[in-house]
């Protein structure tokens, strides 16, 4: 499968909230309860973009994943560490999309100067229909490891969930 890299644009919010809305609505990967608007996904991506990266990556045209960087506190001695999330369309998984948006993103965030990434990543154990560990073992395969265990945070789905948080630094700490 050849997958192309770019920089998302605004007429991609369409094709990427596509790929968003089955993770709220059916999992416990994301603890939004409903589907945002067009309107509000598209202001996310324009707000995100005017500090970091927002990617896409396509496949025969069409969009089949999506990586970004975002705030991982908004007070100036973070200003070197970014969250990061990255969700591909749910038939196109394991086929190295994921990898392959991560692997750009990791470069552009490196070019921005960023040292730290971390991943929010909901956590049950044992796994259930709504939540496998495979974000967790995706992670740990790209170098992340666990710093921060949070128990029963999130409700969703009737049910509690944890949530861990993953970090991999990217830089030198000067």
């Amino acid at each position: 499968m050849e997958i192309h890299l770019r920089k998302a644009r605004i007429e991609d919010a369409g094709q990427m909230l596509a790929i968003y809305a089955p993770y709220v609505e059916k999992t416990a990967i994301t603890f939004e309860y409903a589907v945002p608007s067009l309107d509000e996904f598209r202001s996310r991506i324009v707000h995100i973009q005017q500090t970091y990266p927002w990617i896409v990556a396509e496949t025969h045209g069409s969009i089949v994943g999506y990586a970004y960087a975002s705030v991982f506190k908004p007070r100036a001695a973070y200003q070197w560490a970014v969250e990061t999330s990255i969700y591909v369309d749910t038939q196109q998984k394991r086929h190295g999309i994921g990898r392959c948006l991560h692997e750009v993103l990791e470069q552009s965030l490196r070019d921005q100067g960023i040292l730290n990434m971390n991943a929010c990543i909901s956590y049950i154990d044992p796994e259930d229909e709504y939540l496998t560990l495979d974000s967790v073992r995706f992670h740990e395969r790209l170098g992340y490891t666990k710093v921060a265990h949070f128990h029963q945070c999130g409700k969703k789905f009737d049910r509690w969930y944890d949530m861990i948080w993953m970090e991999k630094i990217i830089g030198e700490h000067r």
